[in-house]
């Protein structure tokens, strides 16, 4: 993990400890990917973190290029929240994840936000990166449906992790 933030509100008088990690993820390495993130939560809380953000696509690699076509990256993804979902390390702290997700059949490049087993939030990204090296909507599309929640169906994976 290579940075933790604190904050201190002066006019609320709470502290405010988030971490925010950067970690060395391997494309379509699921379990070191695993390993890494588990490292970064127990990290967080050791420093008395109550929230944990960590990159962008961190579950599956950013580079996996034309594996997100692949249904088994976006299965593997799902398999790597669940493991983070059971451990007992991501208990009482907030996790923020990013990893690819399918909805109605479309991909969206996604932060995850959980805690004490329950999922709180699936945020899509709204703007792709497009220049450069990057080419994201080669991949995923960008979400454009403001201010609207929609309920995603889990897979069976996730069922038996979640409350």
């Amino acid at each position: 993990m290579n940075l933790l933030v604190s904050c201190k509100d002066t006019t609320m008088g709470r502290k405010v400890i988030v971490a925010v990690c950067t970690l060395n993820q391997w494309a379509l390495d699921f379990e070191g990917n695993l390993n890494r993130i588990l490292q970064s939560v127990q990290e967080a809380k050791e420093m008395g973190a109550l929230y944990r953000t960590g990159p962008e696509l961190e579950i599956s690699g950013y580079s996996c290029e034309d594996h997100f076509y692949e249904p088994d990256t976006f299965l593997h993804s799902w398999q790597v929240l669940a493991e983070l979902l059971k451990s007992s390390t991501c208990k009482d702290i907030l996790v923020d994840v990013g990893m690819p997700v399918q909805h109605r059949n479309v991909s969206y490049n996604c932060r995850v936000a959980f805690l004490n087993k329950k999922i709180l939030l699936i945020r899509p990204k709204m703007m792709l990166c497009e220049d450069g090296n990057y080419r994201e909507s080669r991949w995923f599309s960008c979400w454009t449906k403001f201010l609207l929640a929609m309920q995603l169906y889990q897979p069976k994976t996730l069922s038996t992790y979640t409350t």
